[in-house]
């Protein structure tokens, strides 16, 4: 019998029993729960600042990674094509079988290798293949953003404006203004505007 068979047995006689027999078990677990809350409390009461920050911390970052995994599995159930796949992508899946290593990190960096050696004629047909699933990609995202629209799920759709990505050059350019020291003067305000 299996782990899921086995709980759905034990469920179903769960649901059977009499609410006078399930009253033993509740009581039971209404005093671990206040056990547990009494040790937790301990607990918490010995640590000190920057621990209990760090803990807390950590409590953050595990609910941040809990709603991210439920946002793609929502996603995933609503059908949401996957994302185009890059040339390097397309050629790691045709050679990974046949490539030599004794681990998978060991086969990927021989391939990730190969893949820097290969001349741009080399690659053409990766890339090429790379540009077609990007035109898949676009076309089943515009079906699915519209079929989101239709379903009243508009947080879900893209953003129309396109990001400006901005190169390096500038950022560091901006930011080297941004802390540039003032002379010391202060602006004045005309006694108008006092």
């Amino acid at each position: 019998m299996s782990n899921l068979e086995l709980i759905k047995k034990l469920a179903g006689a769960w649901k059977e029993l009499p609410a006078s027999q399930k009253q033993v078990y509740e009581e039971a677990k209404n005093t671990d729960w206040k056990k547990y809350g009494e040790q937790l409390a301990a607990y918490k009461a010995q640590l000190t600042p920057a621990q209990a920050a760090a803990l807390k911390e950590e409590r953050r970052k595990l609910l941040a990674k809990r709603r991210s995994l439920r946002a793609k599995r929502e996603l995933s159930l609503l059908g949401k094509p996957k994302r185009a796949r890059t040339g390097f992508n397309i050629f790691l899946s045709e050679n990974y079988q046949e490539s030599e290593g004794i681990s998978p990190v060991a086969k990927m960096k021989k391939l990730f290798d190969a893949w820097q050696k290969m001349s741009p004629s080399q690659k053409q047909p990766y890339l090429q293949l790379a540009q077609d699933d990007k035109v898949r990609y676009e076309n089943e995202m515009k079906s699915w953003e519209s079929k989101m629209i239709q379903l009243g799920r508009e947080d879900l759709v893209r953003s129309t404006k396109k990001r400006v990505r901005k190169k390096p050059a500038e950022t560091a350019q901006k930011a080297a203004t941004a802390k540039a020291p003032s002379d010391g003067k202060k602006a004045k305000l005309k006694k108008s505007e006092e």
